[in-house]
């Protein structure tokens, strides 16, 4: 008999973080040592996480494919896979199937200034390529950060945040929207396309990463491309379209393009050529 595609990984936890009253962070390594000395990812790549009994759900992974003895994801608290997900414990038992998907393209961005744009819980699947990236330094020009969220309170991996801006050119610029903010908060006020007017980089030698809500998507673009991005610079990822993660249901489909096959990372210009409907 083949082997059956839809059959998971067997994965111990090792480390829960809690980032805020509904987001947590999974450290997973494999419970079969040959596979975990095995494993291999590139960042950018996604996974399907599941709690058996409840279904599975994909999830990118958020480290970086440097770290060789873990693999950690990112999850907030919206139903029933991610409600039994926050009941686990470590050293519990959970499923992976993965990796997935295409990548970032790390290798063609050496050389360019970097800009990393998220929103809210899209901080994670854009965390693997910043550290990728710092862990790499000296192949990469400048890097900004855009990251905002609607509170203080749904910012995540905020220990990261503080540790990247200690890096040589590296520009973090936190924001939250109005009403958003405590009387502690030193960072920005605003949405982050209006704070993504302020940042500085050399438009004509950068690369742009955009992951986040698609209202956030749709207004930080424009900004992008008002600052002379060309299309095929700007990246973002539809990892949330993503059901089997093998091309088998079609659900992802956009048009001919299969989402979880020959994505969930894709540029401006390759989305422009797509249905509306993506």
């Amino acid at each position: 008999m083949s082997e059956n595609i839809y059959k998971p990984d067997l994965m111990e936890i090792l480390e829960i973080t809690q980032h805020t009253a509904d987001v947590k962070s999974v450290r997973i390594r494999f419970i079969d040592e040959q596979q975990q000395k095995n494993v291999s990812f590139n960042v950018g790549q996604f996974g399907m996480f599941s709690v058996f009994g409840c279904g599975e759900s994909v999830f990118n992974i958020c480290s970086s494919s440097n770290w060789k003895n873990y693999l950690e994801f990112c999850f907030r608290k919206t139903g029933r896979l991610t409600e039994a997900m926050w009941e686990t414990a470590v050293g519990d038992t959970i499923g992976f199937r993965g990796p997935y998907g295409n990548s970032y393209p790390m290798a063609s961005w050496e050389g360019k200034d970097l800009v990393f744009v998220a929103g809210g819980i899209a901080m994670p699947p854009i965390r693997c390529a910043i550290w990728y990236a710092l862990e790499n330094r000296e192949k990469y020009g400048k890097i900004t950060i855009v990251y905002g969220a609607r509170t203080v309170g749904d910012l995540v991996f905020r220990d990261d945040l503080s540790k990247w801006q200690e890096y040589p050119n590296v520009d973090v610029l936190q924001t939250v929207d109005p009403g958003g903010e405590t009387p502690q908060w030193t960072g920005k006020i605003g949405f982050v396309p209006n704070v993504l007017k302020e940042a500085r980089f050399n438009a004509q030698n950068a690369a742009a990463l955009v992951v986040g809500p698609p209202v956030m998507i749709k207004f930080s673009l424009p900004v992008l491309a008002e600052a002379g991005l060309a299309d095929e610079n700007i990246y973002t990822s539809l990892e949330n379209r993503m059901k089997c993660g093998i091309g088998k249901c079609g659900r992802c489909n956009c048009g001919p393009v299969y989402v979880c096959k020959e994505g969930p990372v894709f540029t401006l210009k390759a989305l422009k050529s797509l249905p509306e409907d993506y």
